[in-house]
């Protein structure tokens, strides 16, 4: 059964991810296909050993179910079928993971203004350097 156009899109609460969402449902909607958000987390590898410091993965989890959820509100989207996933990994392995029978990944960029802002952001990067499907990077048009 052929489910149409899909769209991976990552988000993690940046002006970039809330427009790439904003984008991939708009070409999701006109190509009457269907978007998976997907959210990544990971414990900070500098919290190892370090003393005082404790991350509860219940808590990252939930924050980043609340960050999904809060992008997901933001954009109207009864038109096209969206499905969700939280995963625990590397934000760009994660995505990279989740589109594999995608027909585009959607991701934003987290440029810094300027020259610099000229740049993508690492997982930007890693996306467009390993995917094995188109790619498009949403600069912000604002910044957060």
């Amino acid at each position: 059964m052929d489910k149409g156009f899909q769209i991976v899109v990552g988000i993690d609460g940046s002006a970039g991810s809330r427009e790439a969402l904003e984008w991939a449902i708009g070409e999701a909607s006109l190509r009457r296909g269907g978007v998976k958000v997907v959210t990544a987390w990971e414990v900070p590898a500098v919290a190892v050993g370090m003393d005082g410091l404790i991350w509860e993965p219940e808590a990252l989890s939930d924050a980043a179910h609340s960050i999904q959820e809060q992008a997901l509100r933001r954009v109207p989207s009864d038109q096209v079928p969206v499905s969700t996933s939280v995963v625990r990994g590397s934000p760009a392995g994660v995505l990279l993971d989740a589109s594999k029978d995608a027909d585009l990944i959607v991701v934003g960029s987290r440029g810094l203004g300027g020259f610099i802002g000229l740049l993508l952001g690492s997982v930007s990067t890693q996306v467009v350097h390993h995917a094995t499907c188109p790619v498009l990077v949403v600069k912000p048009s604002s910044t957060d």
